[in-house]
């Protein structure tokens, strides 16, 4: 028996409400067990926009944190000892900010800065690919990411600058080997950034601060084989492309969140063994074994979870690494034919998508490429579950079962108190009144000229949140110097050939097209900040497919810019794609504004993690239908569509 394996780090993804809420969770789990912090930010600070702007309406404290400038960085951390954390910031577009707090928040408490250990995400190849945070076109983005990990490699050697995050490539529907070669060509693009920024002989620690944030799905034997080849795939790259010959900097460090795509609304219990089972893909094969792991809750799929959830998580993991015997055991999986079989296949797929992606010139020009197959990839996912050839259990089949006990009055998650938004506001207003405003744009004035220069802008970022700069006016800057950036939508406009099984509806939307005299047109909207567009893709690819005209410009749209889209292209129907909970406010700002332009009569339709009693309110407001995870059928949503947009015509068939 081999020497018994230290646990991995115990994380748990949270923030919400404010920076205070946030640090007593911390604390709190920090006391239950967990080893290690994730913090979750809210979707204003990952778009780099303070939180009075008029897009982070509705938004603030959402889905993670506001953290707006120093003063909440403090908060978020106190009485946490830095120097003694291992903190992970799930953040992108804004990491070199967010990085730059949490520096000036770790010099205040007297840390020495060199000793500090942790993440910042920092991949914003898969934020065009899949979540869409993302704020300043490619080319100057990959020089941010280079920018961090420059100034870690000689300031922070123990921090990770970059994640590599494949988790929202699974979440958007890529295959294992998709998942493998567009994460590898991303991570290869970073490195090929960052040569010159150190001397040749200094590049091998370089690659070895590179880490890795994986998904972790139901199929787990597929799941962990997927883990054996990355850990191949990685150490042949860093050997062949970048000559690392020292074993320890070619190791692949990852940390996982299991899937939360497959966790479900209906019978949410079940989602408590679909967390485990996947957690054991990580965790069973000890040459591919996570070195930090956290668990979405249970009720995810219905909304915040809430303290006790994320317990509830928190001793999943600690059952099994303390309980159990897995870490007294070498790896199980090594001599296996089956396994080393599936590890062959699956680099072998992967090694075929990473020369396609070289023949284009690398992730960063492939970008088109890989969002197209992305999408193509999640509509075939899509169509397995609704045709019925993918198995889900509670969802398309044995739905019928008892009421969910955990499922209380409280309806089983958090609700975040809706007046954090306006708190928030007035924390950040008065800490503009009593900052130094002349040492704000001093720092600015040098964030600025380092940017244009093409100089690392960690140290004039550093000196920014010291100076009382908040997240907006820092990303003001990168905002002037570089531009900003619409990523592609992987949706493709013209005529389908993907209609099998379509023909019914295909004669239905002719039909109505006829009626109206034109084809039917349907718009697709996202507004607000989310930009977890998977969803959006699939209803405007679904509804392409149908014959419809469809009109999807991708995410992040004003209400007052899809009320402008609805005039231009004529639509018959709008539909919109909210994920972040902030469906009440942005909606019923799109429907006064509809109204008022005269468009009162089009029909809306929203879908999102909608609790019934918010969607109530929707329907209130005018809304024709509410759509949330549990309607998988895609093809019902298209005839509601039809529907709406002719029913005097559907009426008198």
């Amino acid at each position: 028996m081999s020497q018994k394996d230290r646990p991995w780090l115990f994380r748990t993804y949270a923030g919400h409400s404010t920076a205070s809420k946030s640090n007593a969770l911390y604390r709190a789990n920090l006391a239950k067990g967990q080893t290690g912090l994730s913090v979750a930010f809210d979707l204003p600070t990952q778009t780099g926009y303070d939180s009075d702007h008029v897009l982070a309406r509705g938004e603030v404290g959402k889905v993670g944190v506001p953290v707006s400038h120093l003063g909440d960085m403090r908060t978020l951390f106190e009485d946490i000892p830095l120097e003694e954390m291992n903190t992970s910031m799930t953040i992108n577009a804004t990491a070199p900010w967010l990085l730059a707090l949490y520096v000036a928040v770790a010099e205040e408490q007297g840390a020495d800065v060199a000793k500090l250990q942790g993440t910042v995400q920092n991949d914003l190849v898969k934020e065009y690919l899949s979540r869409g945070t993302y704020v300043l076109p490619p080319r100057p983005s990959m020089g941010l990411i280079a920018d961090v990990a420059e100034y870690c490699y000689s300031e922070i050697p123990k921090w990770n600058p970059m994640n590599v995050c494949s988790y929202h490539l699974q979440e958007a529907g890529a295959t294992p080997e998709q998942e493998l070669a567009f994460a590898l060509a991303t991570a290869t693009a970073v490195l090929d950034e960052l040569r010159g920024r150190v001397p040749e002989a200094e590049l091998p620690r370089l690659v070895g601060r590179i880490s890795f944030f994986v998904n972790a799905g139901i199929r787990f034997v597929t799941e962990m084989c997927k883990m054996r080849a990355f850990v191949e795939l990685w150490d042949e790259i860093c050997r062949v492309r970048y000559g690392v010959e020292d074993a320890k900097f070619r190791r692949f460090r990852y940390g996982v969140q299991v899937n939360s795509l497959g966790l479900t609304e209906q019978q949410p219990e079940n989602n408590v063994y679909r967390i485990l089972l996947e957690m054991l893909a990580v965790t069973l094969s000890k040459n591919a074994r996570a070195r930090a792991v956290q668990l979405p809750a249970w009720n995810e799929a219905l909304g915040l979870p809430r303290p006790w959830d994320q317990q509830w998580s928190l001793r999943m993991q600690q059952v099994l690494a303390y309980e159990t015997d897995l870490l007294e055991y070498g790896d199980l999986f090594d001599g296996s034919p089956v396994v080393a079989a599936k590890v062959e296949t699956l680099k072998d797929g992967a090694r075929a998508e990473l020369a396609r992606i070289d023949e284009m010139g690398g992730a960063v020009d492939a970008i088109e490429y890989m969002k197209g197959r992305l999408v193509e990839s999640n509509s075939d996912r899509l169509g397995g579950i609704e045709r019925g050839e993918t198995t889900v259990v509670g969802v398309n089949a044995w739905t019928e079962g008892e009421p969910s006990p955990l499922v209380g009055e409280d309806g089983g998650i958090m609700v975040v108190d809706p007046g954090v938004e306006a708190d928030q506001i007035a924390r950040l207003d008065a800490w503009r009144t009593v900052r130094d405003g002349a040492a704000v744009e001093t720092a600015l004035d040098a964030l600025r000229q380092a940017a244009k220069a093409g100089e690392n802008v960690m140290p004039p970022s550093i000196a920014a949140a010291k100076a009382g700069v908040t997240t907006g006016e820092w990303a003001g800057v990168m905002r002037a110097v570089h531009g900003e950036y619409r990523g592609p939508t992987g949706v493709a406009t013209g005529v389908s050939n993907r209609t099998e099984g379509l023909d019914d509806l295909r004669a239905a939307v002719d039909a109505v097209s006829d009626r109206l005299g034109r084809r039917l047109t349907f718009l697709m909207g996202k507004p607000g900040l989310d930009g977890h567009s998977n969803g959006a893709e699939q209803i405007a690819v679904r509804a392409r497919d149908c014959g419809m005209a469809i009109h999807y410009e991708g995410i992040r749209l004003t209400p007052e810019a899809i009320v402008s889209a609805v005039t231009e292209n004529d639509a018959h129907v709008v539909g919109l794609s909210i994920l972040s909970g902030s469906h009440i406010p942005l909606v019923e700002d799109l429907m006064d504004r509809l109204r008022a332009a005269g468009l009162g009569h089009v029909p809306v339709i929203v879908g999102g993690i909608i609790p019934d009693e918010d969607a109530d309110r929707l329907r209130a407001m005018g809304v024709a239908a509410v759509y949330t995870p549990k309607d998988f059928e895609l093809n019902r949503i298209m005839g509601d569509i039809v529907e709406l947009a002719d029913p005097g015509g559907i009426a008198a068939e």
